[in-house]
């Protein structure tokens, strides 16, 4: 072999691996087998998978499976990749074994060989570094792990857009304006009463993110192969998810049932379906956003989003509301995400799921994408101008406030009326005039928009 290539062992046989590459012989097998895409594991899914090692080699020692010195470079070399300081060395395509053997092989042989460089101790990827785990339960825990860290990062910024729709209310909450159902105009409602509903959405939205981390804090670590527990201490699980949650700075417990967290996957697809849900709730926010500063001169033009860059390559002057655009596109990418994992869910066959890594992929791209979402989506929110003076003029003249003299002039009275304000373009209070014994006085009193957005019977 040249001086690029150094020749690696394992149980089949010879392999040429890149002389500087810290991993070994099964991880270049993968390389080798698995070139189907671009896509590799998130930098979130490595650190998991690294405070997992970490966690495990401290978890043996404690139960005196592993020697002092072992576990110190074991761990020393755990804690540099989860801080992503070997990133490069983790090439592994997602569509690779279902199981994600190649890529616990991969931090198996990356860490061994770290401790191994750093301590001049002689480390085994599989029997030390891998000690009491099987890729069968160190992928799963790995999948809660990360996807619990991305959730509550998702969240964080969920807040931010809490606040930012906040102070859009506390400025612009008591415009009337004109509602609108199948997009045909409404009974008014205040500013403040859409931006609510918003907030009210995305604050279920919210909770239900937090709900589901429940189900991913339970790990099927200490389950190894196929849930028995075989080659593992009893106390393995338990000890390694302490470790673990130190390290995670979150709390992690070892499953009460190994077998259903390793062949089943539903907190993972419990966690997909919370984001397709938030995907759904952002997107007709997003929508809302785009028809109300439709225009400015032929739209709806409620309000004006900031203008962050020019609209057209061919009309000068032309402003389009690309934030709303972005995050619509994020929530059907979140919305594909989650049929992907849905259908990878249910992939388990007996005793293990076989579609973990695409799992991992899609759960963790679709936070990742909502979380700048809804950053993008909470400043456009909060920087938007409201068109004052033209929801006023559409509000005040719409004939459809004629709904708030039925319980005086009954329905079909009401509908007369509007029919022909809309027919002859006049005004609804003119038309009411000539077709009720009501006062001007009167209708001014019972079709003040404001007062129509309180709700109630007109006195």
């Amino acid at each position: 072999m040249n001086n690029e290539f150094r020749i690696e062992k394992d149980s089949m046989g010879e392999v040429a691996v890149p002389a500087a590459a810290l991993y070994g012989a099964q991880t270049q097998r993968a390389v080798d087998n698995f070139r189907i895409s671009p896509y590799r594991f998130h930098r979130l899914f490595l650190q998991a998978l690294a405070q997992i090692k970490q966690a495990s080699a401290l978890a043996n020692h404690e139960l005196g499976l592993l020697p002092e010195e072992r576990v110190a470079a074991i761990a020393e070399a755990a804690a540099a990749v989860a801080d992503g300081r070997h990133d490069g060395e983790f090439p592994l395509d997602i569509f690779q074994t279902g199981s994600g053997t190649s890529t616990n092989m991969n931090a198996n042989e990356v860490i061994a060989a770290l401790a191994e460089r750093k301590s001049g101790i002689a480390v085994h990827p599989n029997d030390d570094v891998n000690m009491s785990q099987s890729s069968n339960d160190v992928i799963p825990s790995a999948i809660h792990v990360s996807t619990a860290a991305a959730v509550r990062a998702l969240s964080r910024a969920l807040e931010g857009m809490l606040a930012d729709i906040d102070s859009q209310i506390e400025a612009t909450g008591d415009v009337v304006k004109t509602g609108r159902t199948h997009l045909m105009d409404a009974v008014p409602v205040t500013l403040g009463q859409e931006m609510e509903a918003w907030r009210h959405q995305l604050e279920g939205c919210r909770a239900g993110l937090r709900e589901g981390l429940a189900g991913l804090s339970q790990l099927p670590l200490g389950g190894t192969a196929v849930g028995t527990g075989l080659n593992a201490h009893p106390r393995f699980g338990e000890v390694a998810c302490r470790h673990l949650s130190d390290l995670a700075g979150t709390t992690f417990a070892s499953s009460s049932n190994h077998f259903a967290r390793i062949a089943g996957q539903e907190a993972a697809a419990d966690a997909g379906s919370r984001m397709r849900s938030l995907a759904v709730c952002l997107m007709k926010i997003a929508n809302d956003l785009r028809w109300m500063n439709s225009g400015p001169i032929a739209g709806l033009g409620e309000v004006t989003l900031q203008a962050l860059q020019p609209g057209s390559s061919i009309m000068p002057g032309k402003i389009n509301p690309v934030a709303p655009e972005a995050a619509a596109m994020v929530c059907a990418q979140v919305m594909g995400n989650d049929v992907t994992v849905g259908i990878a869910a249910q992939s388990g066959v007996f005793q293990l799921n076989v579609m973990l890594p695409v799992i991992a992929h899609n759960l963790l791209e679709s936070a990742g994408l909502l979380t700048g979402a809804v950053r993008v989506l909470g400043s456009a929110i909060a920087n938007l101008t409201v068109n004052r003076e033209r929801i006023e003029a559409a509000t005040s003249r719409n004939p459809i406030l004629v709904t708030a003299l039925n319980p005086v002039i009954g329905y079909e009275l009401g509908a007369s009326i509007a029919k022909r304000a809309y027919a002859e373009d006049r005004s609804l209070k003119d038309v009411a005039l000539e077709m009720t014994d009501l006062s001007a006085e009167e209708l001014d009193r019972l079709l003040d928009p404001a007062k129509l957005t309180k709700g109630g019977i007109a006195e």
